[in-house]
């Protein structure tokens, strides 16, 4: 199973930093919005997704920073290191609540709009 990498293609910050990754880290993960892929084969519900960019391969699903820091790892090269140090414990324990930060206040995040603080629902 090759690894997967899930963003909300709806928000437009969450889009960019999707482009960014495409751009500029190379993984070897299929990069996809959540709203285009099959949730279901992937073991990940449309409201994890909706909550937070996932990471999806052999060893299972991660979420938010740890998913992150999975992506990062992936890539090698100048990212493993960064992507072994996000994945350290008293890391994590800084990076879930300011992931949690910007996913609420995403809209105002360069590149966000207005429709990337509503719910999926309401979009």
């Amino acid at each position: 199973m090759s690894a997967t990498f899930v963003y909300d293609g709806d928000c437009a910050f969450c889009s960019t930093c999707a482009r960014f990754v495409e751009r500029r880290i190379p993984t070897g993960a299929r990069v996809v919005p959540w709203q285009r892929t099959d949730l279901a084969a992937l073991g990940v519900t449309s409201e994890d997704a909706e909550g937070a960019v996932q990471w999806v391969d052999a060893r299972g699903v991660a979420a938010g920073p740890v998913a992150i820091s999975r992506l990062l790892r992936d890539a090698g090269g100048p990212w493993r290191p960064l992507g072994w140090l996000l994945g350290l414990r008293p890391v994590l324990w800084l990076a879930w609540p300011a992931y949690r930060w910007v996913a609420r206040n995403r809209h105002r995040m360069p590149g966000g709009t207005a429709a990337c603080s509503l719910p999926q629902a309401e979009r």
